[in-house]
């Protein structure tokens, strides 16, 4: 059976799950389909005891604890923003994970944020972003937005919020997630279907970090389970098919239980494909003909691969480290200083500031 698999870049792990940014309904990563929603919106059901302890004490961030800057190319205004690295970090995890989620596990969100943003600009060449930014503030990247952006998205629960992801970004300064001494891609996603995926699986490269394991906690995620249903016709245009009444669905599965193939229509797909086509929440689906209409029903949310970011919540409640966290979605993976780890990143950004 023909796999129609797609090559594995520093900015696709997040395309598959974020589309959703635009829509709620489309997910896809960041990259470009997104991982996951940017969890910025809405009131999180924070206790009163967590909202006062953060409120009560304000945590900042230490300049000097930013080894380089980030260009962000802000989209909205079509221009450059210089962050301090650790600054940056705390705006993509507020924009990336629910501030009410365990302090362990916003910990090891701060990591991933940390080691994607160190691993592109190791690797990308000269900067082909707008106004010579490093990175943009959309799924393209990491979602980020700025201090007053958050202030009018959290409104009154600004300071608790901003001060815990703070405190977990404080907590992890510096560090960043590596594999035989190179930053990793630290892929995630909000929720698996119990089990994450092998990288090869949804994309075509092979990571010997990006296993698939096993994934409990995700069963307690409101977005554990979904349904979509479409007309036949929508399905019809949306693959480029025709499907015939009582038509039978051919379906081969991963061991994560994703789907590998779907023949539909007489035509095969790859779960990926219909995922991405039809915007469902996960490749691992079902589907079931209903007279003239298809139920698709899924249950995850995402791609599928690396960290499951409700996963992450659900070890770091059960007294889970952050380090726990990463070195269990991240297989045979380090957690290490920057300066140590990429010494030649910080060369790289001290030589630009002198051009």
């Amino acid at each position: 059976m023909h796999k129609r698999k797609r090559k594995l870049t520093t900015n696709s792990w997040r395309r598959p799950s974020l589309i959703l940014i635009a829509s709620l309904v489309g997910v896809i990563l960041i990259i470009p389909t997104v991982i996951v929603v940017p969890y910025i919106g809405g009131a999180d059901p924070a206790s009163s005891v967590e909202r006062a302890e953060a409120e009560a004490k304000t945590v900042s961030l230490n300049p000097d604890d930013s080894v380089f800057s980030v260009k962000v190319f802000r989209t909205e205004t079509n221009k450059v923003e210089e962050v301090p690295l650790e600054d940056y970090v705390t705006r993509v995890v507020a924009s990336e994970m629910p501030a009410d989620f365990e302090i362990e596990a916003l910990k090891a969100q701060a990591l991933a944020a940390r080691t994607y943003v160190v691993n592109y600009l190791l690797k990308q060449g000269e900067s082909t972003v707008e106004g010579g930014a490093d990175v943009t503030d959309t799924v393209q990247h990491q979602v980020y937005k700025s201090e007053d952006e958050l202030k009018r998205v959290w409104g009154a629960d600004y300071n608790w919020k901003i001060n815990k992801i703070r405190k977990a970004v404080a907590a992890t300064v510096g560090e960043i997630v590596t594999y035989e001494q190179e930053p990793i891609t630290p892929a995630f996603f909000s929720t698996s279907n119990g089990y994450t995926e092998d990288s090869e699986e949804y994309w075509s490269d092979e990571l010997p970090y990006l296993r698939s394991v096993a994934s409990p906690w995700d069963k307690d995620s409101p977005k554990y389970m979904d349904q979509a249903i479409f007309t036949i016709e929508e399905v019809e245009q949306k693959l480029g098919v025709t499907i015939a009444d009582s038509s039978p669905f051919q379906i081969s599965r991963t061991k994560s239980n994703r789907v590998d193939s779907i023949t539909i229509g007489g035509k095969e797909f790859s779960g990926r494909d219909v995922r991405e086509k039809l915007d469902l929440k996960s490749s691992d689906f079902t589907v079931e003909q209903k007279k003239k209409h298809l139920v698709f029903k899924t249950k995850g949310y995402g791609h599928g691969v690396g960290m499951s970011q409700y996963g992450a919540n659900g070890m770091a409640k059960e007294g889970k480290s952050y380090r726990d966290i990463v070195t269990y979605y991240y297989q045979g993976v380090t957690v290490q200083n920057i300066e140590k780890a990429v010494p030649e990143l910080q060369n790289k950004q001290l030589a630009s500031k002198e051009q």
